[in-house]
C-alpha cells in the first residue's frame, strides 16, 4: 500500500465563501489526502491539468448548472479535464448536474414542481449493487434534477427523481444527494433554507433533524465507503481484479 503522506491532494471545489467540505473532506483527510479548496465563484481559478492532484470533487450550492454566469459555464466546460485524464471526479448535487450537462444531458426542475428538501429513500439498481451497499434513505436539498447522459450508467433511483447517482465510464461519478453534512452543517441548512420547506415535497425543518438520527449513520458508512470506491479503487481488495 502506498504510504499517505506520498499522496496528492484532491481538489475541492466549493461555491460560497462559508461552503465546507464537511464530512468529505474529514474522511479524505483520514485517508491521507490533502486538500486544495478552491471557489471559482469568488474569482479563484482551475488548474488547467490535473496531473498534480488525486481527483476532484465538484460540490452543491444555490446555483443552478443552466445559469448563465461565467463561473458556471467555466466550471461545466472545465470538467473535461477529469474525463480526457481519466482522473476521478465526483459531482454531488451541482457538481452532479453540471457533469450531465458537461456530458450532453440536461439539467430541470421536476415537471409538477416537486423538491426534494429532506430525506427520500433510495433504491439502487442492479449495477449498483454489485459495486457496493447503499443507504435506505438519503439526504437531500434540491429542486432540479438531471438526465442520465448518454453513455453514463445508473447507480441508484428515487420516486420523485428517477436519477439518483450514475457513473461514466471508471472515473467519473454524479450523486444528487449529500453525504457530506456534518451535524453543524445541517444545523446551519435547516435555519437558512428554511423558505424553502414550503415548496412542493419539501420536508419541515424538524424532520431534516430528526432524520438525521435515524438514517445519518448508514450515510455516513456508505460516504467513506463510495469514496474509498473512487480515490483508492487500487488499493481495495479484488478492485484490480475486477477492473482489469
Amino acid at each position: 500500500m502506498p504510504d499517505d503522506s506520498a499522496r496528492k491532494p484532491v481538489l475541492i471545489i466549493l461555491h460560497q465563501e462559508r461552503s465546507s467540505a464537511g464530512r468529505v473532506g474529514q474522511i479524505l483527510e483520514q485517508k491521507g489526502f490533502g486538500l486544495d479548496i478552491r471557489r471559482p465563484a469568488l474569482g479563484d481559478d482551475l488548474p488547467e491539468t490535473l496531473e498534480r492532484h488525486s481527483g476532484t470533487i465538484v460540490f452543491g450550492g444555490p446555483m443552478s448548472a443552466n445559469d448563465e454566469e461565467e463561473f458556471v459555464r467555466r466550471e461545466i466546460d472545465w470538467l473535461s479535464v477529469p474525463l480526457k485524464e481519466n482522473k476521478p471526479y465526483l459531482g454531488i448535487c451541482l457538481g452532479a448536474q453540471m457533469l450531465a450537462r458537461n456530458l450532453g444531458g440536461s439539467v430541470a426542475p421536476h415537471h409538477e414542481g416537486m423538491t426534494e428538501i429532506g430525506w427520500y429513500p433510495l433504491v439502487a439498481t442492479e449495477a449498483g449493487k454489485a459495486l457496493m451497499d447503499w443507504p435506505a434513505m438519503v439526504y437531500h436539498f434540491h429542486r432540479e434534477g438531471f438526465d442520465l447522459p448518454s453513455g453514463a450508467e445508473l447507480l441508484a433511483t428515487g420516486d420523485t427523481y428517477p436519477n439518483q447517482a450514475f457513473r461514466y465510464g471508471d472515473n467519473a461519478w454524479g450523486i444528487q444527494f449529500h453525504g457530506e453534512l456534518t451535524r453543524a452543517m445541517m444545523h446551519r441548512w435547516v435555519v437558512h433554507g428554511a423558505h424553502r420547506f414550503e415548496m412542493p415535497g419539501a420536508q419541515v425543518g424538524k424532520a431534516h433533524l430528526d432524520g438525521r438520527m435515524q438514517h445519518d449513520g448508514p450515510l455516513r458508512t456508505w460516504m467513506e465507503n463510495f469514496l474509498e470506491l473512487i480515490f483508492l479503487r487500487d488499493e481495495r481488495p479484488g478492485e484490480k481484479a475486477e477492473s482489469a
